[in-house]
């Protein structure tokens, strides 16, 4: 698995300002990457109908940082639990965020011809496919933990399940696109709309990532509720911080159009706050979060420094 430039400089930026040098992010990230990246590629096989396991496969494994999975295998193994019981819900929880990439480029929504620095999957195979594919991701992503998942009592793992239900669903990602879809265009999108729409769009599936991990490994519920709080403050930082990157990276950074909230007349942080109130706004979300880990001490190291790789990273 490698890591590109941009991000080994994120990275090296994180360890060498916020983090002790006995954890070393780069490291980490890169071992859970190729951990997931195994996982992914022998979760799906292609079968008849070729095509829709080819387009499934298409996406899922186009690469990314692969921060929900490694989010929900961090977690698990903070609360005591191990990667083999979280890997199948950490690979269903990129086969989630894939399907909504896939949905998310479509014409009737963002309409986009990249994604990751390759084509999107309707670009490649049709609109009628990519529907298919997301929805054959959606699908299978509820049957890979409840096939797969392993050493983990029954009732946790359908605690995952109907967590992980709401969080895609209209309750959560869902029904943050749809007011995402509704507010396009109007200047009349209040901050708070705007904080729903990504504390649905974005931040539910990264808050499942942290508290599905945390159940897995039969966390608390005062430790649930403390990552609760820490994973909805990333989540809304890692949105704010993509409305930043959406003005100032470039295409090739991103991986996927620059420009395109501009483009679509959508409200975003930067056009309440400007870009350096932003900024300021989500390093104060990600000091929060972390001051929820206190109570962990040294063990919640990766958390701590996927919180700062949050604001630091390019794309």
């Amino acid at each position: 698995m490698t890591i590109s430039i941009d991000q080994k400089n994120d990275l090296e930026m994180v360890i060498t300002s916020e983090n002790p040098p006995t954890f070393n992010l780069a490291t980490y990230l890169k071992t859970q990457q190729a951990a997931v990246e195994a996982a992914l590629e022998g979760a799906i096989a292609v079968v008849y109908p070729e095509k829709i396991y080819e387009a499934m496969r298409y996406s899922l494994l186009a690469g990314g940082k692969r921060l929900r999975p490694i989010l929900c295998l961090a977690t698990c193994e903070l609360m005591g639990g191990s990667s083999i019981m979280a890997m199948p819900t950490a690979c269903s929880l990129e086969m989630i965020h894939t399907m909504s990439l896939i949905h998310d480029d479509l014409p009737a929504m963002d309409n986009d011809d990249y994604r990751r620095g390759k084509l999107t999957n309707h670009k490649v195979y049709g609109e009628d496919i990519a529907i298919l594919a997301g929805d054959g991701l959606l699908a299978y992503a509820f049957e890979f933990i409840a096939a797969q998942t392993q050493g983990v009592a029954a009732d946790k793992v359908l605690k995952v399940i109907a967590h992980l239900g709401r969080a895609v669903g209209a309750a959560g990602l869902v029904g943050g696109q749809v007011v995402d879809l509704e507010s396009e265009g109007n200047p009349d999108v209040t901050l708070e709309t705007l904080t729903y729409i990504h504390r649905h769009k974005t931040g539910a599936l990264l808050e499942s990532s942290v508290v599905c991990g945390a159940i897995l490994a039969g966390a608390s519920d005062t430790d649930l509720a403390r990552l609760s709080r820490y994973s909805q403050n990333i989540g809304l930082a890692f949105q704010i911080i993509d409305d930043v990157l959406d003005i100032t990276a470039t295409q090739e950074e991103l991986g996927k159009t620059a420009g395109k909230d501009l483009q679509a007349q959508k409200a975003t942080y930067p056009s309440f706050w400007g870009i350096e109130e932003s900024k300021r706004q989500a390093d104060q979300l990600i000091t929060e979060a972390k001051a929820e880990l206190a109570p962990f001490g040294a063990a919640a190291d990766p958390l701590i420094a996927l919180a700062d790789y949050i604001t630091a990273r390019k794309n």
